[in-house]
């Protein structure tokens, strides 16, 4: 099976912002698709399409309680959100690093289109809530270390710079 490869931080292409889905087609139900089989095989919840490399509005989300089918939103918008939560998070494009961000909101309602155009709205709690976010975030060129201080960003970003170079040599 032939996944999608995913960025890794600190790759630029990461802080692209998304464009709108305009045309509903099979090009974007193939992107879906392959979205889909990168995160299963990569072991992930959500996928924003800037994280392999797709410059548009496009989110995949699965695994989640209370979803009963996986989620697809293309150009999706937060309408409604309320209260804080605080809860650790992970990243396909940082691999093996979580911190707890705590200016996440515990519920949204957010709207979006599925894969054939057909406008729906969501309503969210918790982890569901959060992960939309979190993807959000990537069609908008943010990351979740972006919520870290400078101090611990940094960090993460020199030790998967060596990461890198080290796998290179």
């Amino acid at each position: 099976m032939h996944i999608f490869k995913i960025l890794k931080y600190p790759d630029q292409n990461l802080r692209k912002i998304a464009k709108p889905v305009k045309i509903f087609d099979k090009k974007i139900q193939y992107i879906v698709k392959k979205m889909f089989q990168t995160m299963y095989k990569k072991k992930g919840i959500g996928l924003a399409a800037i994280q392999v490399n797709i410059q548009l509005q496009i989110i995949v989300i699965d695994k989640i309680y209370p979803l009963k089918y996986p989620l697809v939103l293309i150009n999706p918008k937060i309408q409604k959100k309320n209260g804080k939560i605080k809860i650790k998070e992970g990243c396909l494009s940082i691999p093996n690093y979580e911190y707890e961000i705590s200016s996440r909101f515990k519920n949204i309602t957010v709207s979006g289109y599925d894969i054939y155009g057909k406008n729906f709205i969501l309503d969210a709690e918790y982890l569901l809530s959060v992960c939309i976010q979190h993807e959000i975030d990537h069609l908008n060129g943010k990351l979740f270390i972006d919520y870290l201080s400078s101090l611990k960003k940094d960090r993460i970003k020199k030790k998967l710079i060596k990461k890198k170079y080290n796998e290179k040599n």
